[in-house]
């Protein structure tokens, strides 16, 4: 995949309309695969509603967006019902860290799980399946602490290995795995995790896997630059959550 290191443009959170935003990101998206020499139509946005509702859904959907990401079951839930009465479809992803316990209902209601970050978890979605589910395997390429995800290097002892995890959750009944996905650092500078996301691309080239799922709102262009094929947007589509 052809790449540039070109120094994306900083960004402030939109404060325009869903429609506004969503026009804004195309635009982005489509400079940073301009150059990295690759077609934009190759990157999904999935917006991402926590802690918006329904009816901003409803407007992402109008403005051309057809995937969107929730981070938990009992908050997607009364969203998935309210858009499905009124006969809007969307892909539903979920995004955020999965219970075991929650896997039932994750498997019910949504379409690709990116956050596959275990093998027991793994497990719990194969037997709970009755068909090939879509999956991400998620990679926590930085090794950092307070975010999950396979590690590829033995730096936090109580963290399981990618290639060890990969050779068990390969085998599993009832999983397509589709790719890989990965959190970045929070840093002052997109420019300063283009390494965690050449990584990650290099660790899916290598496996043979399509799907990278990888950049939000603060990093998302040179993610794209790096070869994302879904960039997880909240506050860039929706704009600042609303206070609780």
């Amino acid at each position: 995949m052809p790449l540039q290191t070109g120094s994306a443009p900083r960004k402030l959170i939109p404060a325009g309309t869903v429609a506004e935003n969503v026009a804004a990101v195309r635009a982005r998206i489509e400079a940073a695969a301009r150059r990295a020499g690759r077609p934009p139509e190759g990157v999904r946005v999935v917006a991402v509603s926590k802690g918006f509702g329904p009816e901003k859904i409803a407007e992402a959907v109008a403005a051309g967006i057809t995937d969107i990401g929730e981070n938990r079951l009992q908050e997607a839930l009364p969203k998935v019902a309210w858009l499905k009465e009124r006969g809007i479809k969307v892909t539903w992803h979920f995004v955020g860290h999965l219970q075991t316990n929650k896997v039932k209902g994750v498997l019910a209601h949504f379409d690709l799980i990116h956050s596959v970050d275990s093998v027991r978890l793994a497990q719990e979605i194969s037997r709970r399946a009755s068909r090939p589910v879509p999956v991400l395997l998620q990679v926590n390429v930085a090794a950092e602490l307070a975010k999950g995800g396979f590690i590829l290097e033995p730096v936090l002892p109580d963290r399981e290995l990618f290639w060890a995890a990969w050779e068990v959750i390969r085998r599993l009944p009832n999983l397509d795995i589709r790719g890989l996905m990965t959190i970045a650092p929070q840093v002052d500078d997109p420019e300063k995790v283009r390494p965690v996301f050449r990584r990650l691309r290099e660790l899916a080239e290598r496996l043979g896997l399509p799907e990278l799922s990888m950049g939000m709102t603060e990093d998302y262009e040179v993610a794209v630059e790096e070869g994302a094929t879904m960039v997880r947007l909240g506050r860039a589509v929706f704009g600042e959550r609303p206070a609780r």
